[in-house]
């Protein structure tokens, strides 16, 4: 075993690294940007070594760098993590180059599930089942779409080095094709420098199933299968383990599928084959394909830990360190079942806009796994992906497991920043999902439904009120009211654009009524805790300008100062601002030029995603203050409109 690794990631997955090391008695450095020089998983840490700036070029994606770190530590291996180089052949040879062992499968084995159109030919020839499909070098438009027409409508269009659904595009109809075609080339070639993609057949109602498989590069084993159909956007949102309505016999075929592609490129540590699955007719053992291998540990690998017993990090270290497979295929069992919950800092009803800001409060409950690489205090950055946690559960059933997340996502207290937390405990209460019915599709059916707004009862907010008045800190306190009269406060809380006024009374040490609207509420204290309107109160957390309340996975509010809002009042509305902190990737606006409403005048680069900035209306530009390059703040001042005459 090493003595000491050099963890070449940030946030979770370089904390969960640490935490097995750290149980095999394995020193651990840590490497960290300009941003996270304060971090988790710098805490975390024996060692730590800063690599360069912000971003992930400046920092993360530096191999020469890295390498380099690891060397003046006297690191002997490499766990990459996932993404950034963690799937990089090159990374691997220089890691090798340079004395030192690659956490991971090797760069032959990297290389060879690469592309996506290479990958499925090597599958082909090795037996593995592969969606009907081109994969082959010849790009010319029509011949793409002569193969298109043979294989059959609906077809996927998909950039052969793509992921996360980018330079991915589905066409219902020969005519469709060139259009759909152009334009996921533009961009793939955007994306990752290769315009190259190849044609599938589209399966109506698809599951995404995956097949764990680690191998120590002579011979493979499978440790079961994932399913991680609910997605949104090509981004998986719930996984669970093991896959609902698996049989035994599908569940045989698909591992065995999945280790004969991992043995056929000598693989060596953790990996995952994925099967995109027809869906429409139950499982079937002839009703599966292979998508892609990742060459590397997954986000959601927790789940599988969860049902085998078995630490799969640990396993990584052993076997990159010589050893064999730690336990054989018959040993391996499945013990009940699990769910994994990415808990992100988005803003939901502004269309999972991902959002940043300081966590001014971090909780989460005592009965479930949740793997986080921050804490109380630390900060969401514009530079990186927006999550907080991966929120775990585990039960002898489905069910069991199931109605445990559900209570788990309820229990996680998040303050300071907006999250997913409501869309997530929306999905655990979907009545299809609660059944098994899962397919890719089913988010986006219920889209609507699942991403509406619950009703802020009066008691939430006057619950928000008391503690933001502090009368409930100061209630129990003799000289926090007079005792000849009842002492009346009145706070303004805003929520989106709606401020609210609410009158609060304190009537004695243990009684405050709160009016809200026309509705009366009343806190009363017990021995220990506060109910309201004779139910046990949620937890409050009151920071800077705002509260607060953990009901219905958290409802915030902004404390209101009616003086700064009077002096704030009367904006300019002709103003095109960032919605976030981020990049100004392009500029399209110049001054005195004409542009309609939904005309993209800016796009900005922020949690690794692209997010196009429109002009709310008619106009003129008056003046662009800004330019491509530049790094700008939420809420920053880009392009001016001229003023709105005809609004006058």
């Amino acid at each position: 075993m090493f003595d000491k690794i050099l963890i070449a990631n940030r946030g979770e997955i370089a904390c969960r690294v640490m935490e097995t090391a750290r149980k095999l008695g394995v020193k651990t450095v840590a490497v960290y940007s300009d941003a996270d020089a304060a971090t988790k998983h710098v805490a975390c840490a024996d060692e730590a070594v800063h690599i360069g700036g912000s971003t992930p070029a400046e920092s993360y994606l530096k191999g020469d760098v890295i390498i380099q770190a690891a060397q003046q530590t006297g690191a002997q291996a490499i766990h990459p993590g996932y993404g950034f180089l963690s799937e990089n052949p090159e990374f691997v040879d220089a890691v090798e180059a340079a004395g030192l062992v690659f956490i991971g499968p090797s760069a032959d084995a990297i290389r060879a599930m690469g592309l996506k159109d290479a990958a499925k030919a090597l599958m082909h020839e090795a037996g593995v089942p592969v969606v009907p499909g081109y994969h082959g070098p010849n790009q010319d438009a029509a011949f793409l779409r002569q193969k298109a027409d043979e294989i059959g409508y609906p077809v996927l269009i998909k950039a052969v080095a793509g992921g996360g659904g980018k330079g991915m595009r589905l066409v219902e109809a020969s005519e469709e094709f060139s259009d759909a075609l152009a334009s996921a080339q533009n961009e793939a070639t955007t994306a990752f420098g290769n315009a190259d993609v190849l044609i599938e057949k589209y399966i109506q109602q698809p599951r995404h199933i995956e097949v764990q498989v680690f191998g120590d590069g002579k011979s493979a084993v499978h440790l079961f299968e994932r399913d991680c159909s609910l997605q949104r956007r090509h981004q998986k949102v719930i996984e669970e383990a093991p896959a609902p309505d698996m049989t035994e016999e599908i569940r045989a075929v698909m591992g065995q599928a999945a280790v004969r592609a991992a043995e056929t490129i000598g693989y060596k540590g953790a990996g995952t084959v994925e099967f995109i699955v027809d869906g429409s007719d139950g499982l079937r053992p002839d009703g599966f394909w292979f998508m892609e291998m990742n060459t590397r540990l997954q986000v959601e690998h927790p789940v599988t830990e969860a049902i085998t017993g078995v630490d799969l990090v640990e396993w990584q270290l052993r076997v990159a360190a010589g050893d064999s497979i730690p336990i054989a295929q018959d040993a391996l069992t499945i013990t009940g079942h699990s769910f994994e919950a990415r808990l992100y800092a988005e803003d939901v009803p502004k269309g999972f806009l991902p959002a940043t800001g300081q966590l001014s409060h971090l909780q989460f409950p005592d009965d479930c796994r949740a793997d986080s690489g921050v804490r109380a205090g630390d900060v969401i950055s514009p530079f990186y992906d927006p999550m907080i946690a991966k929120v775990i559960t585990h039960g002898a059933t489905r069910s069991i497991a199931l109605s445990r997340l559900k209570k788990a996502l309820q229990g996680c207290q998040v303050a300071g920043t907006v999250t997913n937390l409501g869309f997530l405990g929306a999905l655990c209460a979907h009545q299809g999902f609660a059944k098994g019915e899962v397919d890719t599709g089913l988010i986006a059916r219920d889209l609507e439904d699942l991403v509406a707004l619950a009703e802020i009862k009066p008691a939430t907010v006057a619950l928000a009120a008391a503690a933001a008045s502090g009368v409930m800190d100061s209630a129990h306190d003799e000289s926090g009211f007079t005792l000849w009269a009842p002492l009346d406060h009145t706070v303004h809380l805003r929520q989106d654009e709606n401020v609210q006024q609410v009158k609060l009374r304190v009537l004695s040490k243990t009684l405050i009524e709160v009016l809200v609207g026309e509705v009366a509420v009343t806190l009363e204290k017990g021995r220990e805790v506060w109910r309201v309107d004779g139910q046990p109160a949620p937890g409050v957390f009151v920071g800077g300008s705002s509260v607060t309340v953990f009901d219905n996975y958290g409802v915030s509010f902004e404390i209101v100062d009616l003086l700064d809002q009077a002096a704030s009042a009367g904006g300019d509305g002709n103003l095109i601002e960032a919605p976030m902190p981020g990049l100004v990737k392009a500029v399209f606006a110049k001054a005195g030029q004409k542009v309609k409403a939904g005309d993209r005048l800016a796009i900005l680069e922020a949690m690794k995603m692209e997010h196009a900035l429109l002009a709310a209306r008619d106009g003129v530009v008056a003046e662009v203050l800004s330019q491509a390059g530049d790094q700008v703040e939420a809420g920053a001042a880009l392009i001016c409109l001229e003023n709105d005459e005809s609004a006058q």
